[in-house]
């Protein structure tokens, strides 16, 4: 396995500077009077946060109009199925593969089944359900079929993803496959066939493909390859309560601190500059 992990982790962040669920619930009210439609809760992993289905409830409750999604590795999915699963969410599960040895060398502590288990609980109920897979050469490209095989047979929608370099100490060139090579071994056997533009501005930057004998629907994400700034529309916080108008910034604008002293014309400020600053590329 040519996939390499930094042994030290996660740098550590003290409880305090942590948001809590009232700063993101007063965030999530300052973005929707912005004319933010789309939230998601990604990681790390939101469902080891303590009181998570009864906060997510309260957003629910409190924004019905807000399209609400969640991003998570499914290691603990299957426990909180019962008390999320009427929440209107769109979840989307992390799963690079379908080997149990693979699987705990990459996560080191993980259980495969927890993960399987979880995600085929969830399909169950025909909500909207994505997987995504970061596909590294040497490491898990010889899975293509099986996880588009797995995604099938549970009516979820696979995406692969470009390995990005955000950190250089663990991407090299050599693990880098591009969408272009991809997509050849993916579509090397059966008719597929591209499905066009973006259905909304609340869709993410994967470009979709359907197979015209079985329906499936496969999207592909050029991250590195073809970059998508242009076209892109998010921003991103941390769960410091930094402001990130791109994935690939390694600072941004603090909200935590207005938000905490009460004063929420700065935060709207700074959301809005922050914005207007987002980087464009190939637009003049």
């Amino acid at each position: 396995m040519s996939i390499l992990h930094a042994p030290e982790g996660v740098e550590w962040i003290s409880h305090e500077m942590i948001m809590r669920y009232e700063d993101i619930y007063s965030l999530i009210r300052i973005l929707t009077e912005l004319g933010i439609k789309k939230v998601r809760f990604t990681g790390g992993e939101l469902f080891v946060r303590k009181d998570v289905s009864k906060f997510l409830r309260t957003i629910r409750q409190s924004f019905p109009e807000l399209m609400l999604a969640i991003t998570t590795n499914a290691s603990l999915l299957s426990k909180f199925i019962d008390e999320i699963k009427d929440l209107k969410i769109n979840l989307n599960v992390s799963l690079d593969t379908l080997n149990a040895e693979k699987f705990k060398y990459m996560t080191r502590m993980g259980n495969l089944d927890d993960v399987i288990n979880g995600i085929t609980e969830w399909s169950k109920l025909n909500l909207p359900l994505k997987i995504n897979t970061v596909l590294i050469k040497g490491f898990n490209e010889d899975e293509i079929k099986a996880l588009a095989d797995f995604a099938r047979k549970r009516g979820a929608v696979l995406r692969f993803i470009e390995f990005m370099p955000v950190d250089q100490n663990l991407w090299t060139q050599d693990s880098f496959i591009p969408a272009s090579s991809i997509k050849e071994l993916l579509f090397s056997s059966g008719d597929w066939k591209e499905v066009g533009e973006r259905p909304s501005d609340t869709d993410g930057p994967a470009k979709y493909y359907v197979n015209l004998e079985t329906g499936q629907r496969i999207g592909v994400i050029s991250a590195v390859s073809h970059h998508f700034c242009e076209t892109c529309n998010r921003l991103r916080i941390t769960a410091t309560g930094e402001l990130r108008n791109c994935l690939f910034a390694t600072k941004g604008i603090d909200l935590l601190s207005p938000l905490r002293a009460g004063d929420l014309e700065e935060v709207k400020r700074r959301i809005l500059l922050a914005s207007w600053e987002k980087p464009l590329i190939g637009k003049s």
